[in-house]
């Protein structure tokens, strides 16, 4: 008898565990959903914020026109290769500034680094006349 008794109680537990944990699901489900994400208009930072943020990291507006031209035109004069993919000239003299502008070591290889993309490659020597035409031609200045 004390067997049955056994198997009886441990029957039971065993349900008991089962129901609980059944009860228990609808709050497991609801605490595993995905919070809703924010609007997109919360998330986005508009172009006046994006503009501010770029100035006071050092970084200058990207230019246009004939400003544009004048740069790249820079770009070549200290590096021909360069200006060979022209947007991309023209992204690393703005992020070059930020490091021309700031409080930053290896300028010269760091204009290396930002000036070598696909099949154009930056030495430090050409880096550094990067740095003195960026800072000679006033584009730098924020």
């Amino acid at each position: 008898m004390n067997t049955r008794t056994t198997t009886a109680a441990t029957i039971a537990a065993a349900a008991l565990l089962t129901l609980t944990a059944c009860s228990n699901s609808s709050d497991d489900e609801a605490a595993n959903k995905p919070a809703p994400k924010a609007s997109a208009s919360a998330s986005e930072v508009s172009k006046e914020q994006h503009a501010a943020a770029e100035k006071a990291a050092g970084i200058p507006p990207k230019p246009s026109g004939a400003e544009r031209q004048q740069l790249l035109d820079t770009l070549a004069k200290a590096a021909p290769d360069v200006v060979r993919y022209k947007d991309k000239a023209i992204d690393a003299a703005r992020n070059q500034c930020s490091s021309l502008n700031g409080d930053t070591a290896k300028l010269d290889w760091l204009a290396s680094q930002r000036f070598t993309y696909k099949d154009v490659t930056t030495s430090e020597a050409q880096g550094k006349a990067i740095n003195e035409a960026l800072k000679s031609s006033g584009f730098c200045n924020v």
